[in-house]
């Protein structure tokens, strides 16, 4: 059986595991909060342990903090990053709604991994050397953004820009294929395959652009404000000073906030951010729905593209296959919807000094970017990598839709034309026979105006 140590903080003695790093203030909010399964994102343990090593930096170039005790940070914090440390940041994120004990526990484990990397020679201790020029009201938040930064940067962008290259090399390889187009799910005028993917392609390009440039607000950061905004115990330059710091360590800007009261208080950055994160999903809803209904069949659908089959569709229907990435990309847009309405409501709930539902805000913000990277690799190299045109089905609708009698407006007038695709429609015959039919044109020169490709 394991065994426990003693620790101490404010309010006294906690047993805390021998095993583990951690101190008094992490075992308490361990032990008060077996709310759900939902952990502090990794990502943003991570951003804190980037934070916790800039602030170091900082204090340390400022003469408030000794060479000897940076260094042992500096190694801490590494391990943090390299993932040698994984186990020891166990806190739920149902939990203060500052986050303070998250932040105490990148303290605590900072401060007692330093201390016996160090072998005693230096005491650290988690208060008064790690989160020196800090208060959690201003950690946390700032974490919150280095966190979404790094991770919309480094995983949501390049995953959504591959895709749209993947569908680029589709264009290109399907130019010349002319296809009925729909609007209202009914028939309309012809459009190109290429066409309709490039709307596809331009949606990811566009979504790309309006992510990146959201980020702008989300690089400024708290630091600086410490409890409630006026910087109370952080020395003069600390809060520019520690933005360049993480700024290297990220190789990303990052800049300080210019009215900390505002920092600590608004998440109103994380919201416009995510709105952009929201646009991206309903973009992937649209493209997985496109795709899904434009392979539908294989017999009775519109059947007008081939997707790869990866696994049997059914448990009672035998040779069933079924456009499971598709559901699979449309049921994260969902995820990311909601998750912008958890983002949006936590961020109004900023009560005079602080915000108090920053890490449920957090964790739905990490989560959006999280599934909207690993959908598009998916989509991409399990569907869209595989697409094909059906060539015989994409033709055969095209010559039965009847919207190519807007072609015969120029000639005939849209009252003549109306006349013939009604005929057509209701005695099934072909728009060429109806025309000729009602007197209105000769079979030549009805396939000398109605010429599909020329109506792209």
């Amino acid at each position: 059986m394991d065994g426990y140590r003693i620790e101490h903080d404010s309010m006294g003695e906690v047993r805390v595991p021998e095993k583990n790093w951690w101190g008094a203030q992490t075992q308490r909010s361990f032990e008060n909060f077996k709310i759900g399964t939902e952990k502090m994102p990794t990502e943003l343990i991570d951003a804190f342990a980037v934070l916790k090593l800039g602030a170091a930096r900082t204090n340390a170039k400022l003469g408030k903090l000794s060479q000897e005790k940076l260094d042992l940070i500096e190694k801490a914090c590494s391990e943090i990053r390299e993932g040698k440390l994984a186990g020891e940041f166990p806190l739920a994120v149902w939990q203060t709604g500052s986050g303070t004990q998250t932040n105490m526990n990148l303290n605590e484990v900072i401060a007692n991994r330093a201390n016996a990397l160090g072998g005693g020679a230096v005491k650290l201790h988690p208060n008064d050397d790690v989160n020196m020029s800090q208060s959690s009201n201003d950690t946390f938040p700032a974490a919150m953004h280095i966190a979404a930064v790094r991770e919309t940067e480094n995983r949501l962008l390049p995953e959504v820009r591959a895709l749209a290259e993947e569908i680029h090399r589709l264009e290109r390889e399907n130019e010349g294929i002319i296809k009925t187009g729909r609007t209202h799910l009914q028939d309309a005028t012809p459009i190109a395959l290429s066409q309709e993917m490039s709307g596809w392609r331009a949606m990811l390009e566009k979504s790309a652009a309006m992510i990146a440039s959201s980020l702008e607000g989300v690089r400024e950061l708290a630091l600086g404000g410490t409890a409630v905004g006026t910087g109370l115990n952080a020395p003069k330059g600390f809060d520019w000073m520690v933005a360049e710091e993480i700024s290297g360590l990220c190789g990303t800007r990052f800049v300080t906030a210019e009215n900390k009261f505002h920092s600590l208080t608004s998440k109103d950055e994380l919201v416009f951010a995510h709105g952009a994160l929201k646009a991206l999903a309903a973009d992937m809803m649209k493209i997985a729905n496109d795709v899904r209904w434009l392979a539908s069949g294989p017999r009775c659908g519109l059947g007008e593209l081939f997707i790869p089959e990866n696994e049997p569709g059914s448990s009672i229907m035998p040779g069933k296959v079924n456009p499971t990435q598709c559901e699979a990309v449309t049921m994260v847009a969902v995820q990311v919807m909601a998750n912008d309405t958890a983002v949006g409501l936590a961020a109004s709930q900023g009560n005079f000094e602080l915000n108090v539902y920053m890490p449920v805000c957090i964790y739905n913000y990490l989560q959006s970017i999280r599934l909207l990277a690993d959908a598009c690799r998916s989509f991409r190299v399990n569907c869209v990598a595989g697409i094909r045109p059906n060539r015989e089905r994409i033709a055969q609708n095209l010559s039965a839709s009847l919207m190519l009698v807007t072609a015969l407006n120029p000639v005939i007038g849209y009252d003549n034309a109306a006349k013939v695709a009604k005929k057509a429609y209701a005695e099934n015959i072909t728009l060429r026979e109806a025309a000729v039919a009602l007197g209105l044109l000769t079979e030549e020169e009805f396939d000398r105006h109605v010429q599909p490709e020329k109506m792209v």
